[in-house]
């Protein structure tokens, strides 16, 4: 983590920052979603609805309230979480394609909610949101400050992804996600450990849309809709379900033929979905997943490889 944090300190000497802040955020965003898919197992197709959550709430909490944008940020990140919490406590209790569209159906009343809510701006969205001062001495509107801060926001949601994973907690999850029923029977409260991750997952998500509401000022529905929803499972199933350093690397790749293709007469969803077949034909298990199955890691830079169980050679009966 510590080279992807260097190399995104570099960035901005060869990169556009805007286009690295964005990158930021959607790779936050994703790593939020894998957190729940990957190690959990439970596909939802209303991610979206806490991103806007929290994209929402920051702006207005800047523009109508005034508020410290880092407390902008924490209320942002909880409204998510509580969020995550409600439609957890719903969801969770189905598996499989119900549990996804129950998701969906949820996202969808969020949706129509920041439409039609007095405070969101309708079609218009947020605009025109202040950065502020962070803790009223840094002003966020200075382009070497909102991309330090950013680039502080992704470390962290990024630790706090990987701190998961690798404790006893996330060990239950990913057994929940092999094998249920073994866990169940071994005494876990699988629902309360789904609902714990839906609700972590949520609030990341919520924490990277406040984070991208700060970048570009503005929340509008297209940070609450089904399409954002589609995007980050593409960038997930492109850069490897289940590994840290995937949703990164899928991130990059839409975000990057997204920008590529903007300027071109070529239709941009069909190129992404063109090279998404591509890449499912060659990377069944995504960029960094193939490459991890193939030992090709260069310096443990993604990760380690989980290594094999050995079964013990059976002892001899005795006659």
């Amino acid at each position: 983590m510590a080279v992807v944090l260097v190399l995104l300190a570099l960035a901005p000497m060869f990169v556009y920052p805007v286009f690295m802040m964005k990158f930021m955020c959607m790779a936050l965003f994703a790593a939020a979603f894998n957190l729940l898919m990957g190690y959990v197992g439970m596909l939802s197709f209303g991610h979206a609805a806490f991103y806007g959550c929290g994209a929402y709430l920051m702006a207005h909490a800047l523009k109508a309230w005034g508020l410290e944008p880092l407390l902008c940020l924490v209320l942002a990140t909880c409204s998510a979480a509580l969020l995550g919490l409600l439609f957890g406590f719903i969801a969770i209790r189905r598996k499989g394609i119900a549990f996804s569209m129950i998701t969906l159906a949820l996202a969808q009343l969020v949706a129509f909610a920041a439409l039609r809510a007095p405070f969101t701006g309708g079609e218009d969205g947020i605009q025109d949101v202040s950065r502020g001062r962070l803790l009223g001495l840094i002003d966020l509107s200075s382009p070497v400050a909102i991309y330090a801060f950013v680039m502080v926001v992704f470390a962290m949601g990024m630790y706090l992804v990987w701190r998961i994973v690798n404790s006893p907690f996330g060990h239950v999850l990913e057994a929940i996600r092999a094998n249920e029923a073994r866990a169940l029977s071994v005494g876990y409260d699988i629902d309360r450990y789904k609902l714990i991750a839906f609700t972590l997952s949520a609030a990341v998500a919520g924490l990277a849309g406040g984070t991208k509401t700060l970048v570009f000022q503005l929340a509008t529905l297209s940070d609450v809709g089904f399409e954002l929803s589609g995007e980050v499972l593409l960038m997930v199933l492109l850069g490897g379900v289940g590994t840290l350093f995937g949703p990164l690397v899928g991130a990059g790749i839409v975000i990057l033929l997204e920008s590529y293709f903007a300027s071109s007469d070529l239709p941009v969803p069909v190129m992404i979905g063109f090279v998404f077949i591509l890449c499912v034909m060659l990377f069944r298990r995504g960029v960094v997943g193939e490459l991890m199955a193939r030992d090709f890691n260069l310096f443990g830079l993604l990760g380690r490889k989980s290594k094999p169980v050995r079964t013990p050679p059976a002892v001899p009966e005795k006659h």
